[in-house]
């Protein structure tokens, strides 16, 4: 690794490659996280350059000092204009971009980007980056494969069944009582809701995996687990101990079932409550469920666990983000503003972790990795 890497620059910045968009269903999300960033990614610390994944695959890098101002998605857009090259053409100029970097921030969500294929990529130019690694990322955008390891490190999970292979779009009598009604139909490897459907009878199955089939042709079955949604998020320090933030409860409106894709993005009637208002020692308990999540998964940098109380007082792990929404409005952000860390810290402290395991670095010095405190 070049020098680049490991010390700033003569006028004491870091240069920052923010990578964003890419190829699953969830570019526009992506985009908006990048646009978050980008407002607040600190001039005074950081030279930024953009660098956009079209929905066809090409790579487009920005401008390479991109200067401090409020962006959106279009305005990112219109700052990274597709060009018309391949996939490879682009991957191979824009190669030295990432390489030139001394850290990539993966703003990706879903396929292509948050499942460790971006993640691998960076390894092999030698590059840091903010976020999870290949593993865990490849782990957390699998929900069979994360409840199967959650399972076995004695976390609690729904009950599911699963679909795999064309043609596989009925449960057996068996598992049908199992798993009773309803239940959510969902791909194993998407994001942002899409493709997910409650099912009340067995009839509708069938439509519902053909649904999720539409994002991946890896479907889970789940039982319903009726009762509160509640986010927690979990930050790594740069002497890798762990923090969890105070949990976050999700209100859906509108006569909406669960947080859906819609609920997420387009109803102005869903509200976040931080902190929830948790009976006992239950805040405390979800905290600690986050941490040994973060630490069953192997994760690094950052992880927002998501639960659902089954009768409202008892934690299920219901699926996990190893790189989560980061608008200014998303539950990640907001989570640790309510902390008291707000959003351009919340950005230093993910790049400085980040760069302290990039190789080269001096080890870690001070708390030990796992040892945690909790946010109020």
């Amino acid at each position: 690794m070049s020098d680049t890497h490991t010390r700033p620059h003569t006028d004491g910045r870091t240069d920052v490659a923010v990578l964003f968009g890419g190829r699953s269903g969830e570019h526009d999300v992506s985009c908006a996280s990048a646009a978050g960033i980008l407002t607040h990614l600190d001039r005074g610390r950081y030279r930024v350059r953009p660098v956009r994944i079209t929905t066809g695959g090409e790579w487009v890098p920005g401008p390479a000092d991109l200067p401090a101002a409020t962006y959106d998605a279009a305005e990112l857009a219109r700052l990274t204009p597709a060009r018309g090259s391949t996939a490879w053409d682009s991957l191979l100029a824009a190669g030295p971009v990432l390489g030139a970097a001394d850290l990539v921030f993966p703003a990706l969500h879903g396929p292509y980007g948050e499942d460790g294929t971006v993640q691998g990529l960076l390894e092999l130019l030698g590059v840091p980056y903010v976020g999870n690694g290949v593993l865990a990322s490849a782990v957390g955008m699998d929900k069979d494969v994360t409840k199967r390891l959650l399972a076995s490190a004695g976390l609690p999970v729904a009950g599911s069944a699963l679909l795999c292979g064309p043609g596989c779009d009925e449960l057996p009598e068996s598992e049908r009582q199992r798993l009773g009604l309803p239940v959510f139909v969902k791909p194993a490897r998407a994001g942002s809701s899409l493709g997910v459907t409650r099912v009340e009878s067995w009839d509708g199955l069938g439509a519902a995996v053909a649904t999720a089939r539409e994002s991946d042709g890896k479907v889970l079955v789940e039982e319903a687990v009726l009762g509160r949604e509640v986010d927690v998020a979990v930050v790594e320090h740069p002497d890798g101990s762990l923090r969890a933030g105070p949990p976050l409860e999700i209100r859906v409106g509108g006569g909406r079932v669960f947080f859906d894709h819609d609920a997420k993005y387009r109803d102005g009637a869903t509200r976040f409550e931080i902190p929830a208002r948790l009976p006992g020692e239950l805040g405390t308990v979800l905290q600690e469920m986050a941490l040994e999540v973060f630490e069953a998964l192997g994760c690094s940098g950052l992880l927002r666990v998501d639960f659902l109380l089954r009768d409202g007082t008892r934690p299920v792990v219901n699926e996990v983000n190893t790189f989560p929404g980061f608008t200014a409005a998303s539950q990640y952000p907001r989570i640790w503003a309510a902390a008291g860390l707000c959003y351009p810290e919340l950005l230093d402290l993910l790049i400085d972790t980040a760069l302290a395991r990039a190789p080269g670095r001096p080890p870690r010095t001070g708390a030990q990795p796992g040892r945690a405190t909790a946010a109020r």
